[in-house]
């Protein structure tokens, strides 16, 4: 008889439903996981909303890009292995991938983006992209290593110094992440524009000093400006909050096609450094990997929101449609 198991699938643009499907049997260089937490993120209502680039995403599809799972070991006493996985399945012959920005490779392909996430019974990855944890690290805390290994990328390459004043515009579980990973760089400030107070207790318990609405804004004070909300008006935002001669890294994702206005002349007299960070390269994702593994670096705090994957629809519901304090919304398998 075949295995079966239910995975959380988007058929298309608002198409989604538990279905069925029969267990995936791992090819060459492939193991099979068993997904254990899948945290949803605002890209996932991208996806389920098609409002993403089609050149990043194709039906049907298997939610679930950031996610922990085990790898069940022989007999019955043996402990399962707590492992995550790189979403980013780099070709790792390409220019890009030799010089290690495998976030860049020419040929993409991405869990829970171009092939099955993790929302599932069963998932099958390529070996090598795969990172073994201990046992006893916390589940919730490994799900988070995928959008922290995302901000962590974005903040080795804006290169902040000690000392540096920050702010972080955006409140949900991507600008929370940036305030607790920007602490490794000692700043001297880290400050977080949001627009929902009910996300501040959230963000002093992440590391922030303050927390602003986005009518009090940034007054162009800040040494790094990381722009988290994912929208035109936080882009235009962080880039006036900057100092003269400071850097903005753009981190947010907003829907396809949307533009922002920008005065090019003002960036060139306030001499100003722009990134744009995407995704995280192999190197990125292991660092983070055995921060959390180590115990250094714990986001678990952030989980507010635990379903079941039969109650998938009340989980995208709060995600789409916070009422109160909401960090990471998560499906338990």
């Amino acid at each position: 008889m075949t295995a079966t198991g239910r995975a959380l699938v988007v058929a298309g643009p608002g198409e989604v439903s538990l279905e069925e499907r029969t267990t995936p049997v791992p090819g060459g260089g492939e193991v099979r996981v068993q997904p254990r937490v899948v945290g949803l993120c605002g890209t996932d209502l991208e996806i389920v909303d098609g409002a993403i680039d089609p050149a990043y995403v194709r039906y049907p599809l298997v939610l679930g890009h950031e996610w922990c799972g085990v790898i069940e070991a022989g007999g019955p006493d043996a402990t399962a292995e707590v492992v995550v996985a790189e979403g980013v399945v780099p070709c790792g012959r390409c220019e890009r991938c030799r010089q290690g920005r495998t976030n860049l490779c020419e040929v993409y392909d991405e869990i829970g983006f171009t092939r099955d996430g993790a929302a599932a019974g069963d998932i099958c990855v390529p070996t090598r992209l795969v990172h073994r944890l201990d046992p006893a690290v916390d589940k919730t805390a490994a799900c988070l290593v995928e959008p922290s290994a995302v901000v962590y990328q974005a903040l080795t390459r804006a290169r902040p110094l000690p000392g540096w004043r920050v702010l972080v515009i955006g409140d949900g579980t991507v600008g929370l992440l940036a305030l607790l990973l920007a602490r490794l760089w000692s700043p001297a400030v880290v400050d977080l524009v949001g627009a929902r107070r009910a996300q501040a207790e959230l963000a002093m318990q992440a590391g922030a000093d303050a927390f602003r609405n986005p009518q009090e804004g940034g007054r162009g004070e800040y040494d790094l400006v990381i722009e988290a909300a994912g929208t035109s008006p936080a882009v235009g935002a962080a880039l006036g909050s900057a100092r003269r001669g400071g850097v903005v890294l753009l981190l947010g994702l907003p829907s396809h096609g949307e533009t922002t206005p920008v005065a090019g002349d003002d960036m060139v007299n306030r001499d100003l450094t722009v990134h744009a960070s995407f995704s995280y390269t192999s190197s990125a994702f292991g660092e983070v990997a055995s921060l959390v593994g180590s115990g250094t670096f714990d986001p678990s705090f952030l989980v507010t929101h635990r379903f079941p994957l039969e109650e998938w629809q009340q989980a995208l519901e709060v995600l789409r449609n916070p009422v109160g304090r909401r960090g990471k919304v998560v499906l338990e398998l």
